[in-house]
């Protein structure tokens, strides 16, 4: 008996978990990336939780000390440099690319395919129809839609509800351990560092280098640095390239260089000297930070995943985890009750799970949001950050993950 065909939109790691997943059970799933080209540099550090490392084991990926890079130690930074916090931890750093690499690597050759660009969905009682702007087709009894935030599987059922801006967005940068001096290295590199000037977050940590390598000397420092910004002027312009075009997602390369300057002089002014130094000598890019909840996630033989289903704030660093997660379930609920009732069961526990992240990501980003409003409307709380808080949500990350499965699956035994 021919296996079950399953097609997956998007070629990041969600899409990659439904597809060796959605395999595991016994379905014939295959990507389709739109872009031409492959992503593998592409991304940036990303936190691991337990449950991502034991979705990564069942299929068969080691999570090894190749993987990421442990971090043993919280530390606060003041504007000066001195800690003025500080507590051990137990994390694992990874990166975009180490997952991607992991994952991409076990799929056969025809598992995989670019530039396939979806432009359209059919569906009758015995299947669905991708259509795809190079006049290809793809027939199957499954549609996956994990192609992220700004999703088009999304779009084509659910066109009224784009992601919405939160009002801060996130500066990133990545410098290679080689190019950190020996002294920023000796104080900041091992450690998971975060400096909070007035209304702002700045994070940085080791990852895996630019060839997935974890080897000391070969890593990486990731830095994420979250700053209140207004959406109709202040972000309207970082968006605008040198030639006056604005942009919903502006490529990194059309970033105009006086405020890539502009950011990096910031830097120097407001943060930990030993973390601006590190972000002076990266290239930082932004990402507007977005947030949607899908009040929907399954559409007849179409099932959404990932930030496709969900957008949530990444302070819990649980973005590739709830992908992870969320194609497990997906898979799981179709192998024990069959399509149509395991995709039923499927909507029904990753919408609450969508909801809980969401609910997650605010705690810590309504305080940046709040940075909006005038300084006379702001509570106490919004004024000024909670140190420990702050240092206790990170630490306490992957506990907090727990707690909200742990309370869906109760709920789903009742």
């Amino acid at each position: 008996m021919s296996r079950q065909r399953a097609i997956v939109i998007g070629g990041s790691v969600g899409g990659l978990f439904a597809a060796h997943l959605l395999r595991s059970v016994g379905w014939d799933a295959a990507v389709f990336e739109r872009n031409p080209d492959d992503l593998i540099s592409r991304g940036a550090g990303i936190a691991t939780h337990p449950e991502l490392i034991d979705i990564m084991t069942r299929l068969g990926v080691a999570f090894d000390d190749t993987m990421g890079v442990k971090v043993d130690t919280v530390v606060v930074l003041d504007r000066r440099g001195r800690a003025v916090a500080e507590r051990r931890t137990d994390r694992i750093m990874s990166s975009w690319g180490r997952i991607y690499h992991a994952l991409k690597g076990r799929l056969p050759p025809d598992g995989y395919r670019l530039g396939k660009s979806l432009i359209r969905v059919a569906q009758d009682r015995d299947g669905v129809t991708a259509f795809f702007a190079d006049g290809s087709e793809e027939r199957a009894g499954l549609l996956v839609g994990a192609d992220g935030a700004r999703s088009t599987v999304r779009e084509l059922f659910m066109p009224a509800l784009p992601p919405s801006y939160v009002g801060y967005v996130a500066w990133r940068a990545m410098l290679h351990e080689g190019e950190v001096p020996a002294d920023l290295r000796a104080a900041v590199f091992e450690r998971f560092a975060l400096c909070l000037p007035e209304g702002e977050m700045f994070i940085g940590y080791p990852v895996p280098g630019r060839d997935n390598e974890t080897q000391v000397g070969r890593r990486a420092y990731n830095i994420v640095w979250y700053r209140p910004t207004d959406p109709e002027v202040a972000l309207a312009d970082l968006c605008t390239d040198a030639n006056g075009r604005r942009h919903a997602a502006i490529p990194p390369p059309l970033i105009r260089p006086e405020l890539v300057a502009a950011i990096k002089a910031t830097a120097r002014a407001n943060v930990a000297p030993q973390l601006a130094e590190i972000f002076n000598r990266a290239q930082p890019f932004f990402q507007p930070i977005l947030e949607l909840a899908s009040p929907q996630i399954v559409f007849g033989r179409v099932a959404l995943l990932g930030d496709a289903a969900f957008v949530a704030r990444p302070h819990a660093g649980a973005g590739t985890t709830k992908a992870a997660l969320d194609a497990a379930s997906l898979a799981d609920a179709i192998a024990a009750y069959g399509l149509d009732a395991g995709l039923e069961r499927y909507q029904h526990s990753q919408i609450r799970f969508g909801r809980a992240l969401l609910t997650l990501g605010r705690l810590e980003g309504n305080h940046l949001s709040a940075q909006l409003k005038p300084r006379d409307q702001r509570t106490a709380g919004e004024l000024h950050w909670d140190v420990e808080g702050v240092i206790h949500a990170h630490v306490s990350r992957s506990a907090e993950l727990r707690k909200v499965l742990d309370a869906i699956r109760e709920s789903a035994s009742i």
